[in-house]
């Protein structure tokens, strides 16, 4: 038997089998401890523990860092290699494919109307009033809403202020005509939108007009045939408007709330609370998409992306004005370079802050969705997953300063002055004249 030659990496055979025996022992207690802690460390390593998660989205501009995330990898990077993200036809279809969940040929989450969650995980829109319990886990973007009206009122100088449609609404039904705005879901942010600027100008959502509910993607379709007078939606569909000359952006919801709130990463709670490590997963992968879409250099492609068939079946042209704070109104005003593009992760865009939740919820108590003595912070704080975003955030290398210190941004302050306190939301209330609490 030849020795070992110093300074040589070789074994000798008794080397040898004393190695073997030490790592076959290692490795019999490897998996006897795998076997003990099967969610322990060793699981962990494996990564989620499903690859697969089916998500809804409706075809808006917001839904883009879901959409993203698959075009471009990111679910695949992060070992969701069968997420599917799956066109929705309205935000009740969203609703009903959450009921069912993605076991029952629905859906896990969705790209979402950020109150929806709320609304869902309470039973206030589902069917029976059957509690479906969601979490709220990111969100999606900020900006980048618009109202826009018929052409027949391109003279009566609406815009930011309301009010001009005031007088112009009470002829009309002294007519005996019917004004119709539309909106996307009850209770929603386009319904929430719309109402405050009607309300702002003295004009009753409830009372004076008639409010429906349209698809994101039929709203161009039905004011082009006279269907409705106002509606409010997202991108890319009041830039399709200007651009086939039927109607005109009043205001864009940013002017109305600077830097606002709008969809979210809606999930249920059953499959977080499942997949603990998926759902992480999906996170991360939708922060990547969303800082890759916040790169001005990749707008062009992104609008190339979603204007596609499968997506939104738009030309891209009606996609990427907005996208870069293009806005032309279509009433004669065309501004060029504003900061009222549509944000995916700066400004904390991605962070679901708990107190922009509890306007919405102020919201839906003020206009009759919710009942007046709905304890906000109780519910934000049992829907609101805030802690998986800054974990996910911590795991993927986010810096220090694109996360929040705290879970409010403070008191927000509205076009016509208003201001919403997060810790005393009635004193909000109560400052509101048009509203159906007492």
């Amino acid at each position: 038997m030849r020795n070992r030659t110093p300074g040589k990496t070789g074994l000798d055979r008794r080397s040898f089998l004393k190695a073997s025996a030490g790592l076959a022992s290692t490795s019999a207690l490897m998996t006897a401890v795998q076997g003990a802690f099967p969610s322990g460390a060793f699981a962990q390593a494996a990564g989620p523990e499903v690859s697969k998660v089916v998500l809804g989205y409706i075809a808006l501009t917001d839904a883009a860092a879901l959409i993203i995330a698959k075009e471009k990898g990111f679910f695949d990077k992060h070992g969701l290699k069968d997420a599917d993200v799956s066109k929705q036809a309205s935000w009740a279809a969203t609703r009903d494919n959450l009921v069912l969940g993605g076991d029952k040929n629905g859906i896990d989450g969705a790209h979402i109307l950020t109150p929806m969650p709320y609304l869902i995980s309470t039973g206030k829109v589902t069917q029976n009033n059957v509690p479906t319990p969601m979490y709220l886990l990111a969100r999606l973007n900020l900006d980048s809403q618009a109202i826009s009206v018929a052409n027949e009122y391109k003279g009566s100088k609406v815009g930011l202020d309301s009010s001009p449609l005031k007088s112009i609404f009470e002829k009309k039904k002294a007519e005996g005509k019917e004004i119709k705005v539309a909106m996307t879901f009850p209770g929603g942010t386009h319904d929430l939108w719309i109402r405050y600027w009607l309300a702002a100008g003295g004009i009753d959502p409830d009372k004076d007009v008639s409010t429906i509910v349209v698809p994101p993607p039929q709203m161009v379709a039905n004011m082009k045939v006279g269907n409705m007078d106002a509606f409010c939606v997202g991108e890319p569909w009041n830039e399709q408007l200007v651009n086939q000359d039927i109607g005109f952006t009043a205001c864009t919801t940013g002017e109305i709330w600077k830097k606002h709130p709008e969809k979210a990463l809606g999930m249920r709670s059953e499959w977080v609370d499942k997949y603990p490590r998926a759902a992480k997963a999906l996170l991360m992968a939708t922060m990547e998409a969303q800082q890759w879409a916040d790169k001005f250099e990749n707008k062009d492609e992104m609008s190339a992306i979603l204007g596609r068939r499968q997506w939104f079946n738009t030309p891209p042209a009606d996609v990427l004005g907005r996208l870069k704070g293009d806005i032309n109104y279509g009433n004669g005003r065309n501004v060029k370079g504003t900061d009222l593009y549509m944000k995916f992760w700066r400004d904390h865009a991605s962070y679901p802050f708990q107190s922009h939740d509890a306007w919405f919820i102020a919201e839906d108590i003020r206009w009759g969705k919710f009942e007046p003595t709905t304890d906000i912070m109780g519910l934000v704080k049992k829907v609101n997953r805030e802690d998986l975003w800054r974990d996910a955030a911590k795991s993927l290398g986010v810096a220090a300063a694109d996360i929040p210190a705290t879970a409010s941004r403070g008191p927000e302050t509205f076009f016509d002055g208003k201001v919403f306190d997060p810790a005393n939301p009635s004193a909000y209330l109560q400052s509101l004249a048009i509203k159906r609490i007492a």
